[in-house]
């Protein structure tokens, strides 16, 4: 295999040059299978071009914007073994006047391969005679195999098969709301009518009291975690917002019955309340 020149690599790349790789066009025979497709017999000059603009024109001396500026000349080329330089404008191709690259492409399109061409070309103020003889051009086109550019060949790896993907059981975990009741002290959380805990311990609805605080009032009428508070005063609550709605209605500076089941079995706790504002967590 022989190594791949600068320009040809950015081509497979897919980078863009600094001016189109001059080619010729496809006045080719064509072959497609599978997939892949096989172009041959089309002319190349193996060099990289762009138009000459009105700027171009003033720096290389031209006496109007005309012709195809050189700016890269490809390796064992037919342009490299015919003596083009960078900086050379093709203004001419078999006598015939070029005004720009598309109609450059468009004549070597037309030219079969191994053909001798004459160029005129624009250098250093004076226009001169170059004979070029173009090379077939070859390129296949394929996502994965083997690849010719005018001798130059290229192997492109096949792409992998995407392996399966595995059966992956994500667990999201449930987000369950606890809340810090002030007035009573205590962690409490909403059992869930359709939840096991409701089941266990033996109540439909209500709130289970998570966690007591040390010296507060829940504490202090013997209130445990593990409780279910199923009522507070004259209301049945099946909710940790029902449970503040009937503290809020409560006055402070009293006692409060709240009923709780514990063991399975309904206890009445008397509650004396404070002021949130004395109270310590």
């Amino acid at each position: 295999m022989r190594r791949v020149s600068a320009f040809v690599a950015a081509l497979l790349a897919g980078t863009s040059l600094a001016a189109p790789s001059v080619w010729g066009q496809q006045n080719a025979t064509s072959a497609r299978a599978n997939g892949i497709t096989l172009n041959t017999n089309g002319s190349r000059l193996g060099i990289g071009a762009q138009d000459v603009t009105a700027d171009r024109a003033k720096v290389l001396k031209l006496k109007e914007a005309r012709g195809v500026e050189v700016t890269m000349v490809g390796d064992n080329t037919p342009a490299s073994r015919a003596g083009l330089r960078p900086g050379d404008a093709i203004v001419e191709f078999n006598a015939k006047p070029v005004a720009g690259l598309q109609e450059l492409l468009r004549m070597l399109g037309g030219t079969p391969a191994g053909s001798e061409v004459k160029l005129g070309v624009w250098r250093n103020g004076h226009l001169t005679t170059i004979a070029a003889v173009t090379e077939r051009q070859t390129y296949l086109e394929t996502p994965a195999g083997t690849i010719d550019f005018g001798g130059v060949t290229v192997t492109i790896p096949p792409i992998p098969p995407m392996p399966p993907l595995p059966n992956v059981s994500i667990d999201i975990p449930t987000i369950v709301a606890m809340v810090h009741c002030t007035s009573l002290g205590v962690d409490e959380e909403t059992l869930q009518p359709d939840g096991q805990l409701a089941d266990f311990f033996g109540v439909r609805e209500g709130v289970l009291v998570k966690a007591v605080s040390h010296d507060s009032p829940a504490e202090k009428a013997g209130m445990k975690a593990g409780d279910v508070i199923v009522k507070v005063g004259d209301s049945k609550v099946a909710s940790t917002r029902d449970v503040n709605v009937a503290l809020r209605e409560a006055r402070p500076d009293r006692s409060l019955t709240v009923m709780v089941m514990r063991n399975r079995k309904e206890t009445s706790l008397n509650v004396n309340l404070e002021d949130p504002r004395n109270m310590r967590r």
